[in-house]
């Protein structure tokens, strides 16, 4: 076992951490800045849709998971960065499976954004 903080004190301290990772993306990666600009337009949007509870959730579902894999691609670009500045095929394949991961989850957001509205509308 691990030593360190338990319960409350260990939830607190990671809530921090969580804060000040949020913090940096934003201030460091402007693909944050732009999917959280993104979540916030699109959610406040979602509202005002005459869909289901279900087809809500998943409408903003998809874009938190778009904002969850940026951040994941963000620190993977951030520990290859910090390993070394030198071009190396597996940092750059590291880079690219963790930018191919945000555009999936931008497909996947996209496709359920255009089903959803389609059936709307058609």
């Amino acid at each position: 076992m691990k030593p360190g903080n338990t319960g409350l004190v260990r939830i607190v301290k990671a809530t921090g951490y969580s804060v000040q990772g949020l913090k940096a993306a934003w201030q460091h990666e402007a693909a944050i800045r732009q999917e959280i600009i993104l979540l916030v337009v699109l959610t406040t949007i979602s509202f005002f849709l005459p869909v289901s509870f279900i087809e809500h959730i998943l409408l903003v579902a998809s874009l938190f998971l778009v904002v969850i894999v940026e951040l994941l691609n963000s620190a993977i670009e951030a520990v290859v960065d910090r390993i070394g500045s030198e071009l190396h095929e597996l940092s750059g394949r590291a880079k690219d499976i963790g930018s191919a991961a945000v555009f999936v989850s931008l497909l996947l957001a996209g496709g359920i954004w255009l089903a959803i509205v389609l059936k709307l509308f058609w």
